[in-house]
């Protein structure tokens, strides 16, 4: 299989640099009958498909449902939420390949995304990546990766950490955030978005 080289850091639009199995037998539909979704994954799905007119619409939701679950959208994921969907397991995997936000392979048990867009990029974001990867050390329960714009310039250069917001952050900050990860703590506090006070007094808590 030839693999297409991708942007220079491996960011944006995972799955497009991996050609498709024209020898493998197109799937249809799962059978109900034939494959076990766990009631939770069920109800979420469902939920999901009734806000919308057409079931197709839930497919995020849905494919976010199956990876909180099972860590990663794997065969047996994308099965489970084709078979409640009532959709091909194809259709949901070429959702899957389009989002970076959807995991292809196993991945670590803490996702460290930094945005490596433009406004970040000319902050600092590189040296910030590195200096991560350093404290990280290979450590697989962390899940470093590029990520194309996370649409938070304002605090360039920043991250997402388990999908919360931290920033801006210098490459100094980096083994704070590893050893707090490491640790169980909620990782650099003083730097999360979601700890910003409001100006709105009635929003803050």
């Amino acid at each position: 299989m030839t693999r297409v080289t991708r942007y220079e850091h491996g960011s944006r639009v995972p799955g497009w640099d991996q050609a498709a199995d024209l020898d493998k037998d197109p799937a249809g539909v799962p059978d109900p009958a034939l494959v076990s979704v766990p009631a939770q994954l069920r109800a979420e799905i469902e939920a999901a498909m009734a806000r919308y007119p057409d079931r197709h619409s839930a497919a995020l939701p849905a494919l976010a449902a199956a990876q909180r679950l099972h860590g990663w959208c794997s065969p047996e994921a994308i099965e489970q939420v084709a078979c409640v969907m009532r959709l091909t397991p194809a259709y949901l995997s070429s959702v899957a390949t389009f989002y970076d936000m959807f995991e292809l392979e196993p991945v670590g048990r803490h996702s460290v995304y930094v945005c490596t867009n433009i406004s970040c990029s000319l902050r600092g974001a590189d040296a910030l990546y590195d200096a991560i990867e350093e404290a990280a050390d290979g450590d697989p329960q962390i899940n470093l990766r590029h990520f194309e714009c996370l649409g938070a310039c304002d605090i360039a250069p920043m991250v997402s950490v388990d999908h919360l917001y931290y920033g801006p952050l210098e490459p100094a900050d980096a083994q704070r955030l590893i050893d707090d990860l490491q640790a169980g703590r909620e990782p650099i506090p003083d730097l999360a978005l979601a700890r910003l006070r409001s100006a709105d007094p009635n929003a803050n808590s």
